[in-house]
């Protein structure tokens, strides 16, 4: 999966575990900001009943092809469009000019791969869970040859070494469907779609503080959407990533909205992930959470992200600034009617 600021890729464990403790039985599990899709593709494998919702169109593609689209259906189908992707010749054009010769997020060579199979993708008819799968081998194979440090705030100053390296088409790690239903993916604003939330747990991973996911990776959003906005800055920002904001990402706008899709959303059990560096403390946190139910809370030390880890750099990849503190603690906050045997943290 794609390289992603607040990944849970390392919490896994905890997080499905948590789940578990919650509902041994199994059930239906929605994941109402799921970003790559990590948590409920795990979930998916271990047999749970998964609804993955998110706001931006890249996200909703990366859920529609882990959560949604099931291995026996779509994999032979989804591989023989890649055959055909593999012989596709380079095509430089607006995403080659805008990512690799003004914003250098990708080397030249790769970026006229990736924008012909793009525009080969638009050109075919495919069902959108087919679609979503190809988009995401395409998506994740240019995630393996960037120039960043993990953000599309900025670049490298020199090609990063994997941006040499061809291009080259995967299938994605699809799943097969689970006995307990049909899982899926929706694309929509948590607060909006908070009411018509109904599941036997909800997980919450919000974001937590000013870094905005669209900023983060509008690269993504562009080349799902292949809508050729335009484009600001350094980075080569959708000029939509100044528009499209999110209370959660407000320090007076994350309170009234976590709480109003905590109090709106129809679950017994609730589990929410969340970090020391957010706007919100684990004391703010478990008094929201108290209404709802018993608040247990698991402590996990991790290092911080590797943009925090290497320190400051500025649009152009240049060092500006030194590395802060290189650990942080994220917080499960599990929510229920009695309290459960929850797993211990590592």
């Amino acid at each position: 999966m794609i390289k992603y600021i607040g990944s849970k890729r390392a919490l896994l464990g905890h997080v499905t575990g948590a789940v578990r403790s919650v509902l041994p039985e199994g059930g239906l599990v929605c994941d109402l900001f799921s970003g790559t899709a990590r948590v409920g593709h795990a979930l998916k494998g271990q047999g749970f009943r998964v609804w993955s919702n998110d706001h931006n169109a890249y996200a909703h593609t990366l859920a529609t092809a882990y959560v949604q689209a099931d291995r026996e259906r779509w994999a032979d189908r989804a591989e023989a469009v890649l055959s055909e992707l593999r012989t596709v010749p380079p095509q430089a054009g607006w995403f080659t000019r805008t990512f690799c010769d003004e914003a250098r997020f990708f080397h030249p060579d790769n970026g006229a791969k990736i924008e012909a199979m793009r525009e080969r993708i638009e050109t075919m008819d495919l069902e959108p869970e087919l679609r979503a799968i190809v988009l995401v081998s395409l998506m994740e194979a240019a995630d393996r040859v960037d120039s960043t440090a993990g953000l599309q705030m900025a670049y490298m100053k020199a090609w990063a070494p994997r941006a040499l390296k061809p291009l080259e088409l995967r299938l994605p790690d699809l799943l097969p469907g689970v006995a307990a239903g049909r899982c899926r993916a929706t694309q929509g604003d948590a607060v909006e779609i908070a009411g018509q939330v109904e599941a036997d747990l909800v997980y919450l991973d919000p974001p937590y503080n000013q870094h905005s996911y669209l900023a983060n990776y509008h690269v993504w959003e562009s080349l799902v959407l292949w809508d050729r906005p335009e484009t600001y800055g350094v980075a080569n920002k959708r000029i939509d990533v100044k528009t499209r904001k999110s209370a959660f990402n407000s320090r007076p706008g994350i309170g009234p909205a976590l709480q109003s899709v905590i109090e709106r959303v129809k679950t017994p059990n609730l589990i929410v992930s969340f970090n020391d560096e957010g706007y919100l403390s684990r004391e703010q946190l478990v008094s929201m959470l108290g209404a709802r139910g018993h608040v247990q809370v698991i402590e996990i030390a991790r290092p911080r992200y590797v943009g925090a880890r290497i320190g400051i750099h500025n649009l152009k990849g240049e060092k500006v600034g030194a590395v802060g503190r290189l650990r942080n603690v994220e917080y499960l906050f599990v929510v229920t009617d009695q309290p459960v045997r929850l797993p211990v943290a590592a």
